[in-house]
């Protein structure tokens, strides 16, 4: 494909991208907030791309630093802190009212921090051992999150965080709807945007990692660590950044999460979000940023447009099948049928594995 053409394509995509929420609004709202959904998915796929992908770590913590993030973000832009805490009370008298421009930097900082700490007691663990201590770690989060209420009440525990603070900036809020005109512009369509600009932004991150020598540096060590380290790579400064980049994504996504839904509970990050954000890697091509991206879309959107196919399919069986087993089973079905026919990835990288199959 020439640049010329190439050039074509992105622009065709770009305009695609930019009508699909006003054609997906027409058929209602419910497909424009799948829409945003897949967006965040790709979001927090692209950031566990980093640490699986790239520097071959498999974390199945991942969705710790999710929580991490919308928490953090519940914390500054709820009533929670203030209605709790009667200092916190005082020198906020009109609430916690956190702005954009901090909160993005706030949620990769603070989910970088912790990505590090996590990768410190895991440098010299690898393969199955280093995924059960990252599993453990957001199992560990969850059930804090699930218990910090009392005695001193920070989550507010099982029952969940409510009233967030929709996302605010340059007098914009995107928890209503704008018009313009005649014409209404819906909150989910005004995230979709945001949410797009974010993954655009995070895609050439990723891109410009993955050519740089860092980048190169986690794909030897993927590789075979102990030649990269022969070859004087620093395996534990870069093993830890890859923790850190990685988690820096996972942060920002649940902070956007959070605005977004208005609520948050720590059932929302549970151990199946982490093997579903693993299983979207997997699925689109590890290590190859558009196969990625397809993956966490298709993982994302799945379940939600199976919801059509499931409730008709049940009426056929004379509703002696849940709906909601039925579509699992579904999304089960077409997992396991695209890593037989596709075992690399539906779009998986185009060097990737090219020596496995010279010699076989």
């Amino acid at each position: 494909m020439t640049h010329k053409n190439k050039l074509y394509l992105f622009l065709l995509a770009a305009v695609g991208l930019l009508i699909l929420p006003h054609i997906l609004q027409y058929y209602g709202n419910a497909w424009v907030r799948i829409a945003d959904m897949a967006l965040l998915y790709v979001l927090l796929a692209l950031g566990l791309n980093i640490v699986v992908g790239y520097a071959g770590l498999l974390d199945l913590g991942y969705v710790a630093f999710f929580a991490i993030g919308a928490y953090m973000y519940g914390l500054l832009s709820s009533p929670h802190l203030t209605d709790t805490f009667v200092a916190i009370g005082q020198m906020f008298p009109d609430g916690l009212h956190t702005p954009l421009w901090l909160v993005i930097p706030l949620a990769a900082a603070l989910a970088g921090f912790l990505g590090i700490l996590l990768g410190a007691p895991t440098l010299k663990l690898r393969g199955d051992y280093l995924a059960i201590v990252t599993l453990g770690f957001g199992e560990i989060i969850r059930v804090f999150l699930n218990n910090l209420d009392h005695p001193v009440n920070i989550t507010n525990g099982p029952k969940g965080m409510g009233q967030i603070d929709s996302i605010h900036f340059f007098g914009l809020n995107l928890g209503k709807r704008l018009s313009i005109g005649d014409y209404d512009i819906s909150s989910v369509t005004l995230y979709y945007y945001l949410f797009l600009l974010l993954v655009v932004v995070s895609v050439v991150i990723c891109h410009r990692l993955e050519l740089s020598r860092v980048g190169r540096a986690w794909m030897a060590i993927r590789e075979d660590e102990i030649a990269a380290k022969a070859m004087g790579i620093n395996t534990r400064n870069l093993k830890l950044l890859a923790f850190g980049m990685g988690a820096t994504f996972g942060g920002v996504s649940g902070a956007m999460f959070a605005a977004f839904q208005g609520f948050i509970s720590p059932e929302s990050f549970s151990l199946m979000e982490s093997v579903m954000i693993v299983a979207m890697v997997v699925l689109g091509g590890i290590g190859h940023l558009p196969g990625v991206v397809l993956g966490a879309v298709l993982l994302a959107s799945l379940p939600e447009v199976l919801r059509y196919v499931a409730s008709p399919l049940q009426a056929m069986t004379g509703g002696r099948i849940d709906a909601s087993i039925l579509r699992q089973l579904l999304i089960a079905s077409a997992m396991i049928s695209i890593m037989l026919l596709r075992p690399r990835g539906l779009w998986p990288a185009p060097d990737h594995g090219k020596s496995l199959l010279n010699k076989n």
